[in-house]
């Protein structure tokens, strides 16, 4: 398998796990409704676990992180396998293709999830460490001020930064894929911080969602 053929069939495997749209699967599935009539109209597990359906949104939260966490796998088991020399940024841009797809499914006509629970499955495969140590900080900050919101925001940047600091290969565009995922998550609670600031954002156990 040349490196060209490589790259492609890796990055299609990798945005065909993203764009399964779980959440709306789910409750299509289950509840035989459309989560994007509920609340926010997001497919992700805060607005699923908000609609009534807390099992479904535990689901979709995990089974989000696994599209970014196997999305890595394959790469890396495609550079194993093959020989690639550069495993490590074909993962990485393979979790970025991942994160994207969750963002813009085609099957949904591009309109997807928030890229939270995705994005950190890429980095739970890639920099599990600092992946914890995130997840202390979402926890911290969702205990003291109950945005969801908030604390995916901060935990986000935060494990970006870890990211870069603590990745000791040291290779830029893993690098820049980090910042990426990051920007790309942040930007996609646009509506959020502009509530945030409002003092209008929804704390989690509201009936509505955010």
């Amino acid at each position: 398998m040349t490196p060209s053929v490589l790259w492609i069939v890796t990055l299609v495997v990798a945005y065909l796990l993203g764009s399964i749209p779980t959440g709306y699967l789910l409750v299509r599935t289950f509840r035989d409704e459309d989560i994007r009539a509920t609340g926010s109209g997001n497919i992700g597990a805060t607005n699923v676990a908000r609609s009534g359906a807390k099992g479904l949104g535990i689901a979709t939260l995990v089974l989000d992180v696994l599209k970014g966490l196997f999305a890595v796998m394959f790469a890396q088991h495609m550079a194993l396998t093959t020989g690639f020399p550069n495993g490590y940024a074909l993962a990485a841009v393979a979790g970025l293709v991942a994160v994207l797809a969750h963002l813009f499914p085609v099957w949904l006509g591009f309109r997807g999830g928030k890229g939270v629970a995705t994005g950190l499955g890429v980095f739970l495969a890639l920099m599990p460490f600092c992946s914890l140590a995130a997840l202390g900080i979402f926890a911290v900050v969702f205990y003291f001020t109950r945005y969801v919101s908030l604390a995916s925001i901060v935990a986000t940047a935060a494990l970006a930064a870890m990211a870069v600091v603590f990745d000791t290969r040291r290779v830029l565009v893993v690098d820049m894929v980090y910042i990426a995922i990051a920007i790309l998550v942040i930007a996609k609670h646009h509506g959020n911080i502009g509530r945030l600031r409002a003092g209008t954002e929804l704390k989690f156990g509201s009936k509505k969602s955010a």
